[in-house]
């Protein structure tokens, strides 16, 4: 029962793109904590963030948004284009089947009712 949600769960997260989020969390850790060792903590928080020195997690994460971004911009120029009406919509009465449900159902096809009592000789 929990695979399921799981994998729910981690379709939702790729969907969304969260993924590319927590992957970035990561790296931004890692170099904060690699910063840290040489260099003081503001320092080390200027340098993980102003950009200038990223990290081979960060530019594979850049690599795969930008190769991400390409192929949503190809699936959209497939998209399909409809040519623009020349009259406006009209409206149509409905068909009559809609104001009249019985002539179409099979019981409004019937129009003799079943004999009562039922005759004798069925149930013999």
């Amino acid at each position: 029962m929990r695979y399921p949600k799981f994998w729910l769960i981690i379709t939702l997260v790729t969907i969304t793109g969260l993924n590319w989020s927590l992957l970035q969390t990561v790296a931004w850790t890692s170099m904060l904590a690699n910063n840290l060792r040489t260099q003081s903590l503001s320092e080390a928080v200027t340098r993980t963030f102003d950009g200038q020195y990223p990290c081979p997690l960060c530019r594979a994460i850049a690599e795969a948004k930008k190769s991400e971004k390409k192929s949503a911009i190809l699936s959209g120029s497939q998209k399909l284009e409809f040519p623009p009406l020349t009259e406006g919509p009209a409206l149509m009465p409905p068909p009559r089947s809609y104001l009249n449900p019985q002539l179409h159902s099979p019981a409004g096809l019937i129009r003799q009712k079943p004999p009562l009592p039922p005759p004798r000789s069925s149930f013999v």
